[in-house]
């Protein structure tokens, strides 16, 4: 059972929510101001994967209203009784996408952050006419260009955004890269704001709990940000 949004955590819970996201939003009002940006241009996405609706309801009660899934499955789960329950939540899917869940993300999500290959977009496309409804939409950029890593390749990205306006008739909102763990961000940032720019997106989802300061600092308009806030994933028990 989902308690009261309000209700405080328990007494043995081993990181506090409420003070994550404090400090989270306190650290993004200060890279916004170093960077000369209004803080109201970055949207915290609070990623709330392997987390339970009791675990989320204290965000939202906190004021949270953006929120992103990695899965499709998971989000179905439990983000419509959340939905219903707290009307003006906003749902991001920001892991892979598989082409047979476009119907579910396009039912259930107001951004798909992973867009990166034709088959997608043919997906995307069919589900939005369907049901007529548009979520935003990003491209992600593998801007590592990692095998094991979703993404397009910062080569093809051009002619992949071209596609998806030309082809699929879809409107792209921005873009989104994850940096290699093992390198510097800020040159990735960049790269991913290089591509965004000569394509006219405004729109970048860029920064992590470890990065996302880096990446406000680089442009971003969207910062990803899940321990940082919720502390240490667990197990889902819906």
């Amino acid at each position: 059972m989902i308690q009261n949004p309000t209700a405080p955590l328990s007494a043995d819970s081993p990181h506090d929510p409420d003070f994550g996201l404090a400090a989270v939003e306190q650290e993004i009002a200060h890279a916004c101001k170093e960077a000369r940006r209004d803080r109201a241009s970055v949207t915290l996405i609070a990623v709330s994967k392997t987390f339970a609706g009791d675990a989320i309801l204290p965000i939202i009660g906190a004021g949270q209203r953006v929120f992103g899934e990695n899965r499709v499955q998971e989000a179905k789960g439990k983000w419509p009784e959340l939905i219903q329950a707290n009307p003006g939540l906003q749902l991001h899917l920001i892991g892979p996408l598989q082409s047979n869940k476009a119907k579910e993300a396009v039912a259930l999500f107001d951004a798909i952050h992973s867009v990166d290959r034709a088959s997608i977009c043919e997906a995307l496309a069919k589900e939005i006419k369907n049901q007529g409804k548009q979520p935003e939409l990003f491209v992600q950029i593998n801007t590592g260009e990692e095998p094991q890593k979703a993404g397009v390749a910062p080569q093809d990205a051009d002619a992949f955004i071209a596609a998806c306006r030309d082809n699929y008739g879809l409107q792209i909102s921005g873009l989104m890269c994850i940096p290699p763990v093992d390198q510097a961000p800020a040159p990735h940032f960049a790269l991913c704001a290089k591509i965004a720019a000569r394509n006219g997106l405004t729109n970048l989802s860029m920064g992590m709990s470890a990065d996302f300061a880096v990446a406000i600092q680089m442009g971003a308009t969207h910062v990803r940000v899940g321990s940082a806030i919720f502390g240490t994933r667990t197990v889902v028990h819906n």
